[in-house]
């Protein structure tokens, strides 16, 4: 079974908003965030605020602003607060933005998964991203281990994206990071948004008589 949506969704989905033209959503990063919800179903409002207080009851503040900062290609109005200032900013939009309606349903089923049987994997994956600065890759492991595999998972597709600029895959990396997103129940463009990144196979020889 597939979660709700066949893209990406939560912190990692938030953290879209923030390019050059995202600027023209809202005068602040608050006031981003808080159009995308207002036009959002219920379950992407749901998996945010899960995945914002996973990250604020788990990690220290200095580590969520270098995810922030790594996933969000620019943010309007990020300096001057602080990476659980932030989070907790996100939180409150949601339960605002859920607030308005008295039928929403929790998250349930494959919405629900953390991913825990593919922590190793995920670690794994983010290590190998030497590309990365190191302490990116150090703040998504510490998520991977003390928030949830899952959540580290697609802040680190978000961060490979971002840091797209004269960078590669191999094929083997990112049939593993498919394998990974099969496990944790994602729709199909959610780990397909780095297959551009992937390096084509050179041409095997052709044999000559």
């Amino acid at each position: 079974m597939l979660r709700f949506s066949d893209f990406d969704f939560g912190v990692s989905w938030v953290m879209s908003f923030f390019h050059q033209d995202g600027t023209h959503d809202g005068d602040t990063a608050a006031d981003i965030v808080a159009k995308h919800l207002s036009e959002s179903a219920d379950e992407l409002a749901l998996a945010v605020r899960r995945d914002a207080r996973t990250l604020l009851d788990n990690l220290p503040s200095e580590t969520l602003e270098v995810l922030w900062t790594a996933g969000a290609q620019y943010m309007a109005s990020f300096e001057g607060t602080s990476g659980s200032e932030w989070t907790r900013t996100v939180i409150s939009l949601c339960d605002a933005r859920l607030a308005a309606k008295a039928d929403v349903r929790p998250l349930t089923g494959a919405d629900t998964e953390d991913g825990w049987g593919c922590r190793d994997a995920v670690v794994a994956e983010i290590e190998r991203a030497e590309f990365l600065a190191a302490e990116v890759r150090e703040a998504l492991v510490d998520c991977a281990r003390h928030c949830t595999p899952d959540l580290a998972f697609r802040v680190l597709l978000r961060t490979i994206v971002n840091d797209a600029s004269d960078r590669s895959l191999s094929p083997e990396q990112y049939t593993r990071m498919e394998t990974i997103g099969s496990a944790l129940h994602y729709g199909e463009f959610v780990v397909d948004s780095v297959e551009f990144l992937v390096e084509e196979e050179p041409p095997s020889p052709v044999n000559s008589h």
